[in-house]
């Protein structure tokens, strides 16, 4: 039987869809009061018999902070998928995320020795390599200093529990995604992009990034765990594009018009100042932080080069990625 932590996110509920469907016995770990509406959605998506494979999923109610929870939910468990992450750029939610992404990584390590897992997938991210004015490899070395994000360093350190716990006998492989584009929850994630501009959003910044298909995230995960190489980790992104050249796309995809104000760093300097003192008044977290005004004028470049050669993995182009999640994204509000 497989686990899979974080089953109710967007990469979890597509990796529990292609496990379901491979005909793997799967558990799922979720929090008590978790909606998994949206995991049946996400299947609908994909198969004409969602509720038949959403119905071969073994739900276990578990919080990755409790590592007696998380020992007995591997129980009978050969290989672990651990998805599970906060993922925010809120300063007042820094503390818990690098609390809850850290320790919860390092319970689902040791929970993986305790039980004897086979091998253990641990899904990192790039912000958690180095950076550089040139190409980010998997070995771009991570300079020390207050340079990196709240995410960044609870990812980053994440990882060193998944490392320590390979020096202590675990069989594991990391993937380092970009960003993932996948249909799901609209509002929330990197899924929101398609809302946003659908609903209106006119801006754009000078930033640029890589982006992955998440079926090609999700492929190479179980690639790489059914597979001999252990002990590695890969970065899982297609293509570097700005930002603005993605909105572009994405806007042609769905029909609507493009973002057409140009964001510079003033703009966004301002921008995530008014709204920290919107956030103050109103109580709402701000839409705009200055963590996401310094990304979004950040001009990244990752090399997929291992994956490729290692995995000879070939990557669905972004164009069609965004094709086909717009299909599904007017399916449900056009």
């Amino acid at each position: 039987m497989i686990l899979v932590s974080g089953g109710t996110g967007l990469l979890g509920s597509h990796l529990l869809f292609y496990l379901i469907s491979k005909g793997e016995k799967v558990r799922a770990l979720k929090r008590e009061n978790s909606n998994i509406n949206n995991v049946l959605k996400i299947f609908s998506y994909y198969s004409d018999n969602a509720n038949e494979l959403f119905n071969k999923i073994e739900w276990f109610d578990a919080d990755i902070l409790d590592s007696d929870s998380i020992i007995e939910s591997m129980i009978g468990i050969k290989q672990v998928y651990h998805t599970a992450a906060i993922v925010s750029f809120n300063p007042n939610d820094k503390e818990k995320m690098i609390k809850t992404n850290i320790s919860g990584t390092a319970n689902m390590v040791n929970a993986a020795i305790a039980n004897n897992i086979e091998k253990f997938c641990h899904v990192s991210s790039i912000s958690a390599l180095g950076d550089t004015d040139d190409i980010i490899t998997e070995e771009t070395f991570r300079k020390p200093g207050n340079r990196y994000s709240g995410y960044s360093i609870s990812k980053y350190r994440s990882e060193l529990e998944v490392w320590r716990g390979i020096t202590e006998g675990l069989n594991a492989v990391i993937v380092n995604p970009s960003i993932i584009l996948g249909a799901g929850n609209w509002t929330k994630g990197s899924s929101s992009i398609f809302y946003n501009l659908w609903k209106g959003m006119r801006f754009y910044s000078s930033g640029s990034t890589g982006y992955v298909d998440i079926e090609d995230v999700i492929k190479i995960m179980i690639y790489l765990m059914e597979s001999d190489i252990n002990n590695e980790r890969f970065i899982v992104s297609t293509e570097n594009l700005a930002y603005k050249d993605v909105f572009n796309k994405i806007s042609d995809s769905l029909g609507i018009q493009k973002p057409t104000i140009y964001a510079n760093s003033f703009v966004l300097s301002l921008a995530w100042r008014l709204n920290y003192l919107f956030s103050l008044f109103s109580g709402k977290s701000p839409k705009i932080t200055k963590e996401i005004a310094s990304s979004a004028q950040t001009k990244s470049v990752y090399s997929n080069e291992k994956t490729v050669n290692v995995l000879s993995y070939r990557f669905l182009p972004i164009n069609e990625s965004i094709n086909k999640i717009s299909a599904l994204f007017k399916n449900d509000f056009i």
